[in-house]
């Protein structure tokens, strides 16, 4: 079993600490994982990529994924500026931050949840920008069953201490519950 997933956002929506939170989750359950960024211009706002392995057994290849199996993408916009769908596998899933049904990502199946929603909601902002990390990883754990919604809890409990990670957690737990798959 190895899964390849590569991230979309922009900086400081949490795309890199998705991937560390997803491997971390992985890790808990007694599998082996790997996340890694790749940035541009690094600074808020500017697209980001981050990317994350799954895997039964030990992982030997440390690169970009030029093919993942699933992409997520943070912000609804980052698709009319990248195309995120590139490289997806022909049975590939996509993961996607939008009220509504996304019509600008191609995918075998799509799924997608208001992850801003629940992020103004709760009051996951920093610097006036929704935080959806937390969201997007219950929302593609509801998707994918890569790991179980206790082990995401876990690690982002792990991540932030006290009111933080409740928050989060409870971001994750919503978006686990409302995610949508595009029929």
């Amino acid at each position: 079993m190895l899964y390849e997933i590569r991230f979309h956002g922009r900086g400081g929506q949490g795309a890199v600490t998705a991937a560390n939170l997803l491997v971390r989750a992985a890790l808990l359950e007694g599998k082996w994982g790997v996340s890694f960024p790749f940035f541009g211009a690094e600074r808020r706002g500017a697209p980001v990529t981050a990317y994350a392995r799954i895997s039964d057994g030990p992982l030997k290849i440390h690169q970009q994924i030029y093919e993942p199996d699933i992409i997520v993408v943070l912000d609804p916009k980052i698709p009319s500026l990248v195309d995120v769908s590139d490289g997806l596998k022909d049975d590939g899933i996509a993961v996607v931050n939008s009220p509504s049904k996304p019509d600008n990502v191609k995918a075998s199946k799509i799924y997608f949840v208001d992850a801003t929603g629940i992020a103004l909601e709760l009051g996951l902002v920093v610097a006036g920008w929704p935080v959806v990390n937390t969201s997007m990883l219950g929302a593609l754990v509801k998707a994918t069953g890569i790991v179980s919604i206790d082990s995401v809890i876990s690690a982002i409990k792990e991540w932030w201490k006290g009111r933080v990670g409740e928050l989060n957690a409870k971001a994750a737990l919503r978006a686990y519950e409302e995610v949508k798959a595009v029929e």
